[in-house]
């Protein structure tokens, strides 16, 4: 891999990116931010490249997780999955439109403890009914049914 001389400055949302999402056609971007307690959202007008990102909104998460990690979603873009570091769990939040997060609403807690140290990241297989999520030396796999 060789760096793309591509890059969007994400400071002004308040920096401290952690998890990062794309939409499958490249043409959203998402990144839960530590600092901020919300989950941004730019439009990409060129797909995949960063660097023609705008910044569209933010959604606060801090009613459910003051230190998100990482964010994700179903592959249709109606559910996204938010995990952190102070509730260590998985927050459920459904969109009633596609991709937009201005339209998430909470839906649910689920238990996605990790044991000994602090989350990284995560991964849902495309069917929903697993998740991965990892620590600085482990992968653990968690059997749900999220649809």
């Amino acid at each position: 891999a060789s760096y793309a001389s591509k890059s969007l400055n994400v400071s002004a949302q308040g920096g401290n990116p952690n998890g990062l999402f794309f939409k499958p056609d490249g043409t959203k971007m998402y990144h839960t931010g530590y600092a901020s307690d919300e989950v941004h959202e730019y439009d990409l007008s060129t797909a995949w490249d960063v660097s023609t990102g705008s910044f569209l909104q933010s959604f606060s998460v801090s009613s459910e997780e003051t230190t998100p990690l990482d964010v994700f979603f179903k592959p249709d873009g109606t559910k996204m999955y938010v995990g952190g570091l102070s509730g260590d769990d998985m927050n459920e939040y459904t969109l009633s439109t596609a991709w937009d997060i201005s339209t998430a609403s909470f839906v649910q807690s689920g238990a996605a403890k990790i044991p000994a140290n602090q989350p990284r990241g995560s991964y849902f297989s495309e069917d929903g009914t697993i998740m991965f999520r990892g620590n600085d030396t482990t992968i653990y796999r968690y059997n749900i049914g999220v649809q």
